[in-house]
């Protein structure tokens, strides 16, 4: 380290318990002991606190860009944060009027609404499809979503975890195919799976596409207004109203590093944990560590617009959200080329319009578009040029309302947040093998052998998504040894 060592910085000698990265993870993890009455340091690399949620002026003065995170339906939804008082500092969610919409290039679209009814409707012949597969499971939507993040609980809800699990260990191109008929309703399903990064054809890739449907109806799908560093910024508000303490701009590279505590929580991948903890981890913990998977990675864009997109389909314009890829074969070929090392030639292309919902986060008339696509993981083929085409062949116009883009790939965004290891922004592929066994396969998969040490990332059940559960069940394995 350069400049003043952690420990200089540190307002005290020692601690309780310290959290190394900001994310929504290692923050939750630390409200959860703060709470208890611990004295709890978080150290973070970057200058400004958030992990994957953070806004910045990426491309234009007064264009306010989500640099990772836009969407936040797990967020919206998460049992730990339903219980803060985020509010109170500053947090509120926009609702855009329909969670997702999937155009086609033919000129029409389907929308998600926050009606399942309203939602069903529009697919015609796969109207009763729709409903038996998401509206069966709708009701049972608050017990799911504590069972799918309560890795620890997994039987707490046999019969909602056996009618959901039946469809969720399918892979999502199979379950499609058996419940709809029509090419339209099979590329809505296939849009929302794809969100995984897994291949449709894999199992369990389906249970993407069925819990992120049901939350478009249950919770729906929203944004916090100003941005996504909104909510990291009540997060850490909360924290520090607790009595943490935070100090930015330190990079961990050892432990040996850190004050003196009893507790060390590492929001980070089993990668850096090998890194900064080496020397202290059993040798067969490490090698089992090693053999952890990252997935497919993510090149994204953003851009600053002179006006709204101009999507063929006006139904677009009621979704903040937007699937591009077509038909359900297309988007599960794009899927397959990401995974066997091939760029994408047409991509599944994920698109997010904040400003017709939130003008606040571009100056008055302009717009803000956040795109990206799946490429094999380290990749760095320049994929704006695809990623373009495919937001062209349905908003024909789109270029030349681009005032100005930035791009992040692979590597830009491992440099912008290490967790995202050779762009794979989930902490490690989700594949079933990787969905509740991660990094190991492990009774309590957040304690290390090394007393004391855990992991609380997305790296560890229940994975990848904005919602906090990872720390606070590490939190919690914490608080049992501290007792």
């Amino acid at each position: 380290m350069s400049g003043e060592s952690i420990k200089e910085k540190c307002r005290l000698a020692s601690y309780d318990a310290i959290v190394i990265g900001s994310g929504p993870n290692g923050v939750a993890a630390a409200i959860v002991l703060a709470a208890e009455g611990l004295s709890v340091l978080i150290v973070e690399a970057k200058q400004t606190a958030g992990g994957g949620c953070r806004s910045m002026e990426l491309t234009l003065p007064g264009f306010v860009h989500d640099v990772c995170s836009a969407i936040h339906p797990l967020g919206i939804g998460s049992p730990f944060f339903r219980t803060l008082p985020l509010d109170k500092y500053g947090l509120r969610w926009i609702h855009p009027q329909a969670p997702i919409a999937h155009p086609f290039a033919d000129g029409h679209a389907l929308l998600v609404e926050r009606s399942v009814e309203a939602t069903a409707s529009r697919l015609g012949a796969d109207e009763r499809a729709y409903l038996k597969l998401v509206g069966e499971l709708l009701p049972d939507w608050d017990e799911l979503c504590r069972l799918l993040l309560s890795p620890l609980k997994l039987m707490a809800y046999p019969l909602q975890a056996m009618k959901f699990g039946l469809r969720a260990v399918q892979p999502a191109g199979m379950l499609a195919h058996n419940y709809f008929s029509t090419p339209g309703a099979r590329g809505l399903f296939a849009g929302i799976a794809a969100h995984s990064g897994l291949r449709l054809e894999d199992p369990a890739s389906a249970s993407f596409g069925l819990v992120l449907a049901l939350s478009a109806h249950a919770v729906g799908w929203p944004m916090p207004a100003g941005g996504s560093q909104k909510l990291s910024d009540a997060l850490l508000a909360h924290f520090t109203a607790l009595g943490g303490e935070i100090i930015l701009g330190c990079r961990v590279t050892s432990l040996d590093e850190l004050p003196k505590s009893r507790l060390i929580l590492c929001d980070v991948t089993p990668r850096q944990l090998l890194a900064m903890g080496k020397h202290l981890l059993p040798e067969g913990y490490k090698r089992k560590m090693e053999r952890f998977r990252h997935g497919v990675a993510c090149f994204k864009l953003d851009y600053a617009l002179a006006g709204p997109v101009p999507w063929k389909s006006p139904l677009v314009e009621r979704a903040a959200t937007i699937h591009i890829g077509g038909t359900l074969e297309e988007i599960a070929k794009s899927e397959r080329q990401a995974w066997s090392g091939e760029p994408p030639e047409k991509p599944y292309v994920l698109a997010v319009q904040t400003t017709l919902f939130d003008p606040t986060r571009a100056p008055p008339g302009k717009h803000t578009l956040w795109a990206y696509c799946h490429l094999p993981n380290a990749c760095q083929f320049d994929m704006s040029e695809r990623i373009e085409a495919q937001i062209e062949s349905v908003a024909p116009g789109f270029r030349k309302l681009i005032l100005a883009r930035h791009a992040l790939s692979p590597s830009a965004l491992e440099d912008y947040n290490a967790n995202y290891v050779g762009g794979d922004i989930s902490g490690g592929a989700v594949t079933l093998g990787q969905l509740f066994t991660r990094p190991v396969v492990k009774p309590i998969p957040y304690a290390t052998p090394v007393p004391g040490l855990y992991l609380c990332s997305a790296s560890t059940p229940p994975g990848s998504g904005v919602h906090g559960m990872s720390g606070y069940y590490a939190a919690h394995c914490a608080l049992r040894n501290w007792r």
